[in-house]
């Protein structure tokens, strides 16, 4: 291997190594994450509620409390194909909500430490009024003489809708302040558990064009300020889209502590002079799928992350949903995809490769200038340019291709990694998924990942069929390179792995057949 692709490979391995190490998000231990809940849970139960997290309580007589006691919560299930909803009459409000994923599993996007959400008053005990297969109304009448309605309507997919009325009973009576909330936190399975904390936000998204997507750090913002409020994690989504943002007062991000998950807040804004006043909002909970998301036209697909090379991500993603289209496989439009981008960058990639042999070539008289003027190293230094120059050569031509693939290695990256529509997507034989590492089996805890291996080892014969020289140190990173990439790619997607590993095999190709044969 030449030295300026030997640099190369170091760089980008150093490049890959930083970025993995300290702008990955970084996984948080299963004991730390269970003792948060449990402190989250002993704050919930010495302050009752978080005044940040869920709206204000009713002031109940003692009557009223020994009524409260004595009624039992009920519960309520809606179901569809896609979720499962169970709500309570306490608080009207959410206790778990399910998506059905494409494995069958039940995802509960409600944490544990969080239920109940979008409650109003949780301890005020609602009447149901109302149920159908996709409708549920609620009903309170308080002893301060206000009245509130509310009403959810849930659709067969992921959007859905909140209607709010409040009612004075007596002209003297004062109308309550009301919230919508989601959290701390969002749920994932548990495969997505230990990180879920780091990689949890809240955005919103403002109403002023062009419209950004900002994260929300503080407890309070103008709700006018912004067309909805969302909080995410790796795979899923929870959105709250007022019906008129004029509606609402502020919009808002509560965070308990550092290792805590945030919560979104959503208030309205209460007009004590109106007797009757309605808010309603959509709220959409399901999968962050961006084909899914961008069909609502507000722009809930910007919250999918698909990194520094987004706009390449997203073509990355257009091709292969369009080779799924034609294949019906994921794994198989990836390796579609890699020689279509090989086809594509063709034309460098054998420019690259005659500078190699070309440096190959003149590898003799480099040595014989490094041994002459070893002692001397501005002289050297001028005496390999002379060099160049004189047999034509350019030490960095074998570079470029690489660089290039850098940007579409790190958009394929995301998207492998962010896309839920590659989730629980298969390959071929024990690859199930292609969004996750490939684990054929584990020793202990530690999971056997064969496709890496299988990468590792295409490297080493590229490696082999590229490298040509006598030098001590370059053998040694000829066989200590495909052990780094090996150990780098260990934890990766099995869908990237797929890629970097089909990109190998046909980089071996051309340079067998193409330069081999002097084509």
């Amino acid at each position: 291997m030449q030295k300026n692709t030997v640099m190369f490979v170091i760089f980008s391995s150093i490049f890959l190594f930083i970025w993995y190490m300290f702008f990955q998000p970084k996984q948080i231990d299963q004991k730390m994450i269970l003792q948060n809940q449990q402190n989250v849970v002993q704050i919930k139960n010495k302050e009752q509620t978080s005044q940040n997290i869920l709206d204000k309580q009713d002031v109940f007589s003692k009557e009223q409390k020994l009524n409260i006691q004595n009624i039992k919560e009920e519960e309520i299930t809606l179901e569809t194909e896609k979720y499962k909803v169970i709500f309570s009459n306490k608080g009207a409000s959410i206790k778990h909500w399910y998506i059905k994923e494409n494995n069958n599993d039940l995802v509960d996007l409600v944490l544990p430490e969080a239920s109940p959400v979008l409650a109003n008053f949780p301890g005020s005990v609602y009447e149901i009024v109302e149920k159908t297969d996709t409708k549920l109304v609620f009903s309170y009448t308080s002893v301060q003489k206000w009245k509130i309605i509310k009403t959810f309507d849930l659709s067969k997919d992921y959007l859905h809708a909140i209607n709010i009325q409040l009612e004075k009973l007596t002209q003297d009576a004062k109308l309550p302040e009301i919230e919508f909330n989601w959290g701390p936190g969002l749920g994932t399975d548990k495969k997505e558990l230990k990180e879920n904390i780091s990689v949890t936000r809240v955005m919103g998204l403002t109403s002023t064009v062009p419209n950004k997507l900002e994260k929300i750090k503080e407890e309070k913002n103008h709700a006018q300020l912004y067309k909805w409020l969302a909080i995410d994690n790796r795979y899923f989504l929870t959105a709250l889209i007022p019906d008129n943002s004029l509606d609402f007062e502020n919009i808002g991000m509560v965070k308990q502590n550092k290792r805590t998950a945030p919560a979104l807040i959503i208030s309205a804004k209460i007009k004590q002079e109106e007797n009757i006043q309605k808010f309603s909002l959509k709220f959409y909970v399901g999968p962050k799928s961006y084909s899914y998301l961008k069909k609502f036209n507000i722009g809930l697909e910007k919250m999918v992350d698909f990194g520094f090379f987004g706009f390449l991500g997203k073509i990355a993603l257009a091709v292969l949903f369009m080779l799924y289209d034609c294949v019906g496989n994921y794994g198989w439009a990836i390796i579609i995809m890699t020689i279509i981008i090989q086809i594509l960058v063709l034309p460098l990639t054998l420019k690259s490769f005659k500078a190699m042999a070309s440096m190959k070539k003149i590898q003799p008289l480099m040595k014989e200038i490094q041994t002459k003027y070893k002692s001397d190293p501005r002289r050297l230094q001028v005496e390999m340019m002379n060099l160049y120059k004189a047999k034509k050569v350019n030490p960095f031509g074998g570079c470029l291709p690489m660089l290039l693939q850098l940007p579409i290695f790190w958009a394929l990256f995301q998207t492998l990694r962010n896309a839920y529509e590659l989730r629980y997507s298969p390959w071929i034989l024990w690859i199930k998924d292609l969004s996750a590492c490939d684990s054929l089996f584990y020793i202990g805890s530690i999971p056997f990942n064969m496709l890496p291996l299988i990468m590792g080892l295409i490297m080493f014969c590229q490696q082999r069929l590229t490298t040509a020289t006598s030098d001590p140190a370059q053998r040694k990173m000829m066989y200590i390179m495909p052990i780094i990439f090996t150990l780098m790619f260990w934890g990766f997607p099995s869908g990237l792995v797929l890629y970097w590993l089909t990109n190998s095999v046909l980089s071996i190709f051309i340079q067998f057949f193409v330069l081999r044969r002097n084509i």
